[in-house]
């Protein structure tokens, strides 16, 4: 059964930076691209960032320049380095392939930008 594990989040002011890091199983990881998505209060899951297996990348306007997303194939991780966080960022950040095709989500990582 393919599984997602989302970490990394937490609570940081404007401006700062976090590191998100997602560990997959039960799939061959390097096989598929691979995204980010956040979930806002009242709002729907969003796709952020993803990557191919190769390492092409795509982003959503509101991150380029801040977000950089990353793998490492032969570990089955997914990384999302986010710098110059702004309160608009805040949200639950879940990784899953993208498109969606794992009908079932990790816990998410919370991320609060506050002052």
């Amino acid at each position: 059964q393919v599984q997602f594990a989302e970490s990394g989040g937490g609570l940081v002011q404007p401006g700062g930076s976090l590191t998100l890091s997602c560990r997959a199983s039960g799939m061959i990881f390097s096989a598929f691209r691979m995204g980010w998505y956040r979930q806002a209060p009242d709002n729907q899951r969003e796709l952020v960032a993803n990557i191919s297996g190769f390492g092409t990348t795509n982003y959503v306007d509101s991150v380029k320049g801040r977000f950089a997303i990353s793998r490492d194939n032969p570990k089955n991780m997914l990384y999302l380095q986010m710098n110059n966080l702004k309160p608009e960022d805040t949200a639950v950040y879940y990784c899953n392939t993208s498109p969606v095709i794992v009908p079932h989500w990790g816990q998410g990582t919370q991320v609060t930008v506050s002052s």
